[in-house]
């Protein structure tokens, strides 16, 4: 159950987020197959267990988890075009006239409508862990228009969502630089061996590095012409190690091996009993990582009060 990626939001103003208010919320949209006729569904889903006993939020002390399930067909642009054109070309071919635009388009609807029963259907889930008392929602994706179709969804079926992204109130460019070019970054954090550098001007390149020596005379050559950072591989105490970028999107999430044994030996045989324990020991490091990250990155940045 260890998330790979994270996008954090913060909850600004109180709502109930009880697990009782957000069962039967969850309950309103449950996630379902598309219908013949639909491009995509997107509800609502257990995150641990099958059937319709399994509850659609974990309680794990004082954590809560939850997934959304997207369903859609897949339809190929190129075949829905190759039909298409042989559609007009029949028609040009065999009335003698021309097939303008409005008719193009109508053709084109009724081929998607047509082909959409046959269509390949692709299912995708997202996890998003709750932590009231931190006031935070975390949600296992480096897509922020992913997580945003589970918050929004969410903000439909419980009626009001008031959260936002986390932001810090020194821009992560800057402190990834500095972190960087000192090699020092704040207490309990290390570079590693990745990072993406790139130019500040309108035509500037970009430079990636991976599995490479961030200290040489080449890094440094690039850091001195202006370039800046936009991406570093670093890891927090022995626990974690991730890539974090400039819009604080941490990608690769990855946690130690100690961590995920010692999940494993809370958890014990049970499958379940392993889920929750991995669950907890991950949001009991989130509860201590984040707020570090926060503090490492210049602080957050809050809402000015009205």
């Amino acid at each position: 159950m260890f998330f790979k990626n994270l996008l954090t939001y913060r909850i600004t103003q109180s709502i109930d987020l009880s697990v009782e208010a957000l069962q039967a919320a969850l309950a309103s949209k449950p996630a379902r197959a598309c219908a013949s006729q639909e491009l995509t569904t997107y509800g609502f889903v257990a995150p641990f267990g099958k059937g319709e006993d399994a509850p659609l939020v974990h309680v794990s002390g004082e954590f809560l988890l939850i997934a959304a399930r997207k369903e859609e067909r897949i339809l190929p642009g190129s075949v829905v075009t190759d039909a298409v054109k042989e559609k007009v070309e029949e028609i040009e071919t065999e009335q003698m006239r021309k097939v303008y635009k409005k008719e193009r388009d109508q053709i084109k609807d009724e081929i998607i409508q047509a082909f959409l029963p046959r269509a390949f259907i692709r299912r995708s889930a997202i996890f998003a862990a709750i932590a009231p008392r931190l006031g935070m929602i975390l949600v296992n994706s480096a897509s922020p228009a992913r997580a945003e179709d589970l918050l929004s969804t969410l903000r439909e079926v419980l009626g009001s969502l008031p959260v936002r992204p986390i932001t810090v109130k020194i821009a992560p460019t800057a402190t990834l630089t500095d972190w960087l070019k000192t090699q020092s970054p704040a207490e309990h954090f290390y570079v590693l061996d990745e990072c993406e550098l790139r130019d500040t001007a309108d035509d500037g390149g970009t430079v990636r590095c991976k599995r490479q020596d961030l200290t040489s005379e080449e890094i440094r050559m690039h850091l001195s012409t202006g370039k800046v950072v936009t991406q570093l591989s670093v890891a927090w105490q022995d626990k974690l190690s991730f890539v974090l970028d400039d819009k604080m999107v941490i990608k690769r999430l990855r946690f130690n091996d100690l961590l995920q044994e010692q999940a494993e030996q809370d958890g014990g045989e049970e499958a379940a009993q392993q889920f929750d324990a991995s669950f907890t020991l991950m949001m009991m490091t989130f509860a201590e990582f984040l707020p570090e990250l926060f503090v490492a990155l210049g602080g957050e940045e809050l809402p000015q009060a009205v």
